[in-house]
């Protein structure tokens, strides 16, 4: 008799059933169900799990009744005595009167038995009592049967659909997403990321489908009593964590890849989009074949299917050979997609597969260390895109904009740190994000340069080798690269990577190197503090000390291209930062540059006369001898530091301004970085004019030079080049320089009065979302309902989102107000996966952001429910929303909202702080800043 374990009225009804039921079959004479007293967030120690054998049917047939079935048979090692066996469960129904357990032993099967059940909602706990004692030493075989309805949240296993053009019939599939603790959600598991055991999966389903898992199909047997239904049986899984474990049963077609003695590779999409999938059918074996290289380790499956699924929460999900993405992050299409999706798309392609070393082959103890996954997959894609495609330049670009993120984000005080202790499930969904992936590969990247190739790679490749098949933690990775480093001579013997590494893993934030030169002897004072956004709280309350590799290099040597440490910043035993003083240093007619190529996470403030040294440099000829990464670098590092006041807006303007004569596409991508924070503000205020001035001036000779909004991107050579010009129409478009808006407007009506519009679009792939907005933003009601209708008809996942991205642009409220409510209508024809897509298209924009905090304040509840339990979709509201407070009375209106809408809210703690925070920063600025700025930005008119 069914039991739900959830917290309704049909709970109590089921409940009831199931007691009257079991006291008249005499089935147990305990309390089915108590709630048990175990309270730890962690399982129990005294079982191991060794093997599953999971078997699911999977009912797609019936539109109102999509669900599934299945039984799940543990083997399971006793290592310590115990009465109970403690499993994850949640939401699944189980019938306990088909529960058997039984001992493994030499002389045949014996049995035990389940006197009682108890659970623990908290921890999603599923507790069965046993009749006799678990002995140390012994195997045992837990069978559950269990079965619920296939989930309408993209969590656990859970339902998707597209429709078939051809018959405009709704075909449904089924797809999985366990990552961080929902396979629990599938079947009943131990379901902690160190419980690794191998997996034997069988898949039913009607003959008409295709049922994919992370190994290949063994066999297919006819259903013994279900017409026209099949069971798939799957080979046995190498060891892995129940995160890792996936399956889909769906009607889509694959596109083979031929990869010479290697595994089987294919690429997966719904019929009608698989001529999008030849990018990815390309570069994922290449890439993989790259890391096989690189770690000097075969990849350890037969195969590897990659597939595009029509609703999916994450932006991709590295399940061991059987990677899930959205289809906006896997198929591109030659007409519709841009040079920046298919880089995005191979950088995710990258990313993916490099988890199934990092991650899938050797997985973190627990998800406190969830960076040793994130932040070296996102360093590694960046290698393996840039082996692959050397002329895209993304190498540089990638390290540059990862830093940028780490710094916004760490210069708050509530940040955390990388590697940092999860208590709950709530709290692991929050530790996806820029600190644990974008932070986490700066550290792995600076690593690799002061350690060098040799003694970086063979210390990977014996951490791999050491705990295959096992798990770690970051302890046991730096004990491998310190032995690496030491043996090539790549670090001094009394030097620890525990040591170094650990002062940038274990404390939150970055550190600020202020360098105080003596012009006399030729020498400099460094000293380091944490860099903090926040001017209320003093540095010196944040005490912190971070071990710095020191590169520099002179305006006489000019040598940027040696990332190796001239010199480190040492902390002392108690954590105390111990002073530096470099010799040797030129006259006071050159300046030196600290952090070349910007190798490691810190900002750098020099002494002014250094700083004018610097900005003689980038305002003349010679602008280009200063590195191109340490150009986009003065100017992260003076926006920053005028920010907060440790530099005045006169000298960051003055580094600025050298920016008329830079073509290259990194400074412009740190200026567009910061200057887009300070339009936010300003655009709020009557001063604004000036700095739109300022802006037309500073745009206006590179958007001649890359030849405006004309189509000339058969002619250019580099890469970069394509994406710079992207990057300057929009924000040309966007201060309507020269004849940026008009061009766009007569772009867009060309494609309006195309017979078939889409099929035919006559606007530049890679200016399609400038274009779009200028054209809504200054357009008619029918531009956007023409807009509107290309979004509905596209076939294609990253027009799509350019499209969504842009329809926001209107200054029309109705029909801002309008297009929130689609949003968050489930019948308003935008998926869920991309409804907080559609709010920031409207939150970023000025007439748009007042409406959708008014938005999200008036329907906290509705969103909730609309996203529930997954409510962390809503955390990315608050960013766009917290960029563009910057009055004390809106940050205490939005502060009584977050007090007022908790039981709303709650799993968004740490975003909602962080918003709060960067919210309370802009005040600051304004008290501090807006007149000082004001009247420099008009000196440089």
């Amino acid at each position: 008799m069914g039991l739900q374990i959830t917290h309704t009225p049909d709970f109590v009804m089921k409940w009831f059933l199931f007691f009257v039921l079991a006291i008249g079959l005499g089935l147990c004479s305990s309390t089915a169900n108590s709630v048990s007293g175990y309270n730890y967030y962690r399982l129990p120690t005294a079982l191991k799990p060794q093997k599953y054998y999971l078997r699911i049917l999977t009912l797609l047939e019936n539109p109102e009744e999509l669900r599934f079935t299945g039984t799940v048979k543990i083997v399971i090692e006793a290592l310590e005595n115990t009465r109970n066996i403690t499993l994850h469960s949640k939401n699944l129904t189980i019938d306990e009167s088909k529960i058997t357990l039984r001992k493994i032993s030499e002389d045949g099967n014996k049995d035990n038995c389940v006197t009682s059940t108890s659970i623990n909602p908290i921890h999603d706990f599923y507790i069965l009592n046993t009749c006799e004692e678990l002995l140390a030493g012994n195997v045992y075989k837990l069978s559950v049967p269990f079965s619920a309805d296939l989930s309408r949240q993209l969590i656990g296993y859970y339902r998707s659909s597209y429709k078939d053009p051809e018959t405009n019939v709704t075909r449904w599939l089924s797809a999985t997403q366990f990552e961080p603790a929902s396979a629990r959600k599938a079947f009943p598991c131990f379901d902690e990321p160190a419980y690794k055991a191998s997996f034997v999966v069988t898949l039913g389903y009607h003959k008409k489908f295709t049922g994919l898992s992370n190994m290949p199909v063994k066999e297919t047997k006819p259903h013994e009593s279900l017409t026209d239904y099949i069971w798939s049986h799957f080979e046995e899984s190498v060891p892995m964590s129940t995160y890792l474990v996936a399956y889909s049963v769906n009607d889509f077609v694959n596109k083979p890849s031929t990869l010479p003695n290697g595994a089987l590779f294919r690429t997966w999409a719904r019929p009608n989009a698989i001529d999008q999938c030849d990018f990815a059918a390309e570069f994922g074996p290449k890439v993989l074949q790259y890391y096989e290289q690189f770690f000097g380790i075969k990849f350890p499956l037969p195969k590897i299917d990659q597939m595009a699924v029509p609703d999916f929460s994450a932006g991709a999900m590295e399940n061991w050979g059987l990677v899930k993405y959205r289809e906006s992050t896997l198929l591109f299409s030659k007409t519709h997609s841009s040079l920046a999706d298919k880089q995005d798309l191979a950088n995710v392609i990258a990313h993916e597969l490099a988890h199934q070393w990092f991650g899938n082959l050797v997985t973190m103890k627990w998800w406190t260390d969830l960076w040793l996954n994130e932040g070296f997959a996102t360093y590694v894609a960046s290698l393996g895109v840039e082996d692959i495609h050397p002329e895209w330049n993304t190498k540089d670009r990638g390290s540059l904009t990862t830093m940028m993120a780490t710094f916004r984000l760490d210069s708050l005080v509530t940040s955390h740190p990388i590697s940092r202790p999860i208590k709950m499930v709530t709290e692991i969904e929050e530790s996806f994000d820029a600190i644990s992936y974008q932070k986490g590969s700066s550290v792995l990247r600076m690593m690799h340069l002061f350690m060098g190739e040799d003694a970086f790679r063979s210390g990977l490749k014996s951490y791999l080798q050491l705990y295959a098949y096992k798990n770690a933690e970051q302890d046991n990775l730096w004990e491998s690269l310190t032995e690496a480093a030491h043996k090539n001579g790549a670090l001094p013997k009394n030097y620890e990577i525990k040591t170094i590494m650990d002062s940038w893993t274990l404390q939150t934030g970055y550190p600020i190197v202020n360098v105080t030169r003596d012009y006399k002897t030729g020498t400099a004072k460094l000293g380091q503090e944490r860099y903090l956004r926040n001017t209320e709280i003093s540095r010196a309350q944040c005490v912190g000390c971070w071990w710095i590799p020191l590169s520099y290099t002179t305006q006489n040597e000019k040598d940027f291209s040696n990332t190796a440490p001239k010199a480190w910043m040492e902390c002392s035993r108690s954590g105390e930062s111990i002073p530096k003083t470099i010799q040797d240093l030129p006259g006071p007619d050159q300046w030196v540059i600290f952090n070349n190529q910007l190798s490691t996470p810190y900002k750098v403030n020099y002494d002014a006369q250094n700083w004018k040294l610097l900005i003689q440099t980038l305002n003349s000829e010679e602008f280009q001898s200063i590195h191109v990464i340490n150009r986009a670098q003065l100017i992260d590092d003076v926006l920053y530091l005028a920010w907060t006041g440790e530099q005045d807006y006169e000298t960051a303007l003055q580094v600025t301004d050298y920016l008329q004569r830079e073509r290259d596409l990194l400074p412009w991508t740190s200026a567009f970085n910061n200057l887009k924070l300070l339009n936010r503000i300003l655009r709020q205020t009557p001063n604004f004019g000036f700095f739109k001035r300022y802006m037309k001036k500073l745009f206006t000779p590179i958007y001649e030079h890359l030849n405006g909004i004309n189509d000339t991107f058969s002619s250019i050579q580099h890469q970069d080049q394509i994406l710079l010009k992207t990057m300057v129409v929009e924000w040309a478009c966007q201060y309507q320089v020269s004849d940026c808006v008009p061009r766009a407007q007569s772009y867009f009506s060309r494609w309006r009065s195309e017979p078939n519009p889409d099929e035919n679009n006559p606007i530049p792939i890679n200016f399609r979302s400038s274009v779009y907005c200028a054209a809504i933003k200054y357009g008619t009601d029918e531009d956007w309902d023409f807009l509107w209708s290309r979004y509905k008809n596209s076939n294609v996942g990253t027009e799509k989102q350019v499209i969504l991205g842009t329809l926001g642009c209107s200054r029309e409220v109705w029909i801002l107000q309008r297009y929130l409510e689609r949003a968050f209508n489930p019948k308003g024809g935008i998926r869920k996966q991309d409804s907080s897509l559609s709010f920031q298209a409207v939150a970023s924009r000025e007439v748009g952001v007042l409406l959708a905090k008014k938005y999200l304040i008036d329907n906290v509840d509705l969103i909730h429910k609309y996203y529930y339990p997954q409510t962390r979709s809503m955390s990315r509201f608050f960013s766009q929303l917290s960029e563009q407070v910057i009055t004390k009375s809106d940050l205490n209106g939005f502060r009584a909202f977050v007090n007022n809408s908790r039981q709303y809210l709650k799993g968004l703690s740490q975003t909602i702080q962080q918003s709060l925070e960067i919210m309370l920063t802009n005040v600051q600025w304004m008290e501090r800043n807006y007149h000082q700025f004001s009247r420099s930005i008009q000196q440089h008119l």
